[in-house]
């Protein structure tokens, strides 16, 4: 008996060396817990709400005060460089008055905090029709809700094209901004932001690393924003795209004009910093996989409700 105990221990010492071996020799064996990704490759707003994902109808801060939050602006498509490709798009329109102004949000699950976030996104510098010139932000980030004014248990992190500049930048400009909190009224921000001035016109990857106190902002693997500890996030947060307009840059015309952003895919790793050629990679290896969707990333508990608003 003896012996057998022996062999025993020795064989299932052996297949855990086996198995240690298989997990460091394929990592994304080790990366399957706690990801979240999305292909977007959804007929409906309805398939996508099936998986988590929520449209804002909620009026309220940003944009244009009053205007209406759309949920018929979120859609599917085929890629235009890619006709295998399925994108998620959304829409937003004004002709300068809130009753005709049509902002748009969709936002993920709020359970997310530290980790690697990336997403492949398609901005527009052009209205697909009406003047040009309106203050336009096109966006992918990370937000909890504001408890109340200056609350420090706050958290949010912005990646935010601004196809015709805005907020003291003339030119095509791409903001990151890690926030501590704010209040609405009056106007009071503790943040920290940078920016990179540069058409971004057609598709771009952006990665968040969230880890140690410090969070990295990267465009097509250009590292070019580091935030610390004092705006580092505190809260669970939900994922979102949004597309909206700057109230006080809006061009004066009373004829309508529409604008589009598309997105490829999401990805999140709770667990791994990985790079941008690291996340290039491992959506590469999803979708040669057939993954159209898995999120195994764990609710917090109590479980939070969805949160789709400012």
């Amino acid at each position: 008996m003896k012996f057998f105990t022996t062999k025993a221990s020795l064989f299932i010492g052996a297949i855990s060396l086996m198995t240690s071996s298989v997990i460091q020799a394929n990592p994304e064996l080790a990366n399957n817990s706690k990801i979240m990704f999305d292909d977007f490759s959804y007929k409906t707003l309805t398939d996508a709400q099936n998986n988590g994902w929520v449209p804002r109808t909620q009026v309220g801060h940003p944009g244009i005060k009053n205007a209406t939050w759309w949920s018929a602006g979120i859609s599917f498509h085929p890629d235009q460089s890619n006709a295998n490709n399925t994108v998620m798009r959304l829409t937003s329109k004004t002709d300068g008055s809130p009753e005709n102004t049509r902002h748009t949000q969709i936002c993920h699950q709020r359970k997310y905090l530290e980790g690697t976030y990336a997403a492949r996104l398609f901005f527009n510098d052009q209205p697909d029709f009406g003047p040009d010139g309106d203050g336009i932000v096109e966006t992918f980030y990370t937000i909890s809700p504001l408890e109340a004014p200056m609350d420090k248990n706050y958290s949010e992190m912005d990646f935010e094209y601004l196809a015709n500049g805005g907020w003291g930048e003339k030119e095509n400009v791409l903001f990151s901004t890690s926030w501590e909190t704010f209040q609405l009224e009056p106007w009071t921000k503790v943040n920290a932001f940078d920016t990179y001035v540069k058409s971004l016109q057609g598709w771009n990857t952006v990665v968040l690393q969230v880890f140690d106190n410090e969070v990295k902002y990267y465009i097509n693997g250009h590292l070019f924003s580091q935030h610390g500890s004092d705006v580092y996030p505190e809260v669970a947060m939900s994922v979102n795209f949004n597309l909206w307009f700057i109230p006080e840059q809006i061009v004066e015309s009373t004829e309508m004009r529409q604008y589009h952003q598309e997105i490829d895919w999401v990805y999140f790793n709770a667990d791994q910093n990985l790079s941008h050629k690291e996340v290039v990679n491992e959506v590469a290896r999803l979708r040669k996989s057939n993954v159209k969707q898995q999120d195994n990333v764990p609710h917090w508990q109590p479980e939070l409700d969805s949160y789709c608003g400012l």
